[in-house]
């Protein structure tokens, strides 16, 4: 998504922090909307996400996504789908490109995806 007037102005990655980069509109939007919704949290998963994506230090919040939701192929790579519950409901998914020091956020919203529930 290109930014347009009135839009945030995110922080460019310093030292070794990671890039964040949104792969969907949607993801983009569902961004916003946990912004709105639950900002201390969305900000908490936006940290967590630029210091270290693929952290274990608290497997009930962020963790790497099982079974068929386990690798997401994106131009033709395959990447590893994590998630990061914001709230209740809230989730964030992103796949990690460690060759780039990038994060690809793939579904962003404050409701639990639907395909789990399966």
């Amino acid at each position: 998504m290109s930014p347009k007037r009135g839009d945030d102005v995110p922080p460019p990655p310093v030292g070794d922090e990671w890039r964040l980069r949104f792969a969907a509109n949607d993801a983009a939007k569902g961004w916003a909307e946990l912004c709105n919704e639950a900002a201390g949290n969305t900000r908490r998963c936006y940290e967590a996400l630029r210091g270290d994506p693929t952290s274990m230090r608290d497997p009930d919040r962020q963790h790497r996504l099982r079974g068929r939701l386990a690798t997401v192929t994106m131009g033709g790579i395959a990447f590893p789908q994590w998630e990061y519950e914001v709230t209740a409901g809230g989730r964030v998914r992103y796949l990690v490109d460690q060759s780039k020091r990038t994060v690809y956020l793939v579904y962003a919203s404050p409701r639990h995806p639907k395909d789990t529930d399966t």
